[in-house]
């Protein structure tokens, strides 16, 4: 089983691909970077671990319009390697999260203003234009 699920934060904004597959098909291919905080017995230090994250299609689509830096995120992908070997033929080794999933971790309330104004007066018993009978 290869299943990854990751909470945290896009460190810059996404950045799209579009490329035509061998069928004339349209690929869209949307990378992003996320930081994820590791939980540490000291607080003050606050280390965090940064994944490539790539999505494929509609879902690409989606990141692109709605991901933007400082979005928190939730991933649920799959790892990926990305070894190679070089022109002088050492070994690299890398990896990259393949989305299967992603959604807003952010709650709605957070983007709103706490003590929002109603669009409503209040008006006193006595200047309503009837009598409650």
């Amino acid at each position: 089983m290869n299943k990854i699920i990751l909470l945290g934060n896009v460190t810059r904004n996404p950045k799209t691909t579009r490329k035509k597959s061998e069928d004339g098909t349209d690929i869209v291919i949307t990378k992003f970077d996320l930081a994820v905080n590791r939980k540490t017995k000291q607080k003050s230090n606050a280390d965090a671990d940064f994944f490539h994250c790539t999505s494929f299609g509609r879902q690409a689509e989606f990141v692109e319009k709605y991901f933007h830096s400082g979005s928190r995120v939730l991933v649920i992908g799959r790892v990926q390697n990305n070894n190679y070997t070089t022109k002088e033929g050492s070994k690299v080794y890398g990896f990259s999260i393949i989305t299967e999933e992603v959604e807003f971790a952010q709650k709605k309330s957070a983007k709103k203003p706490a003590n929002k104004e109603s669009d409503f007066s209040s008006v006193a018993d006595e200047d309503q234009p009837f009598d409650g009978r």
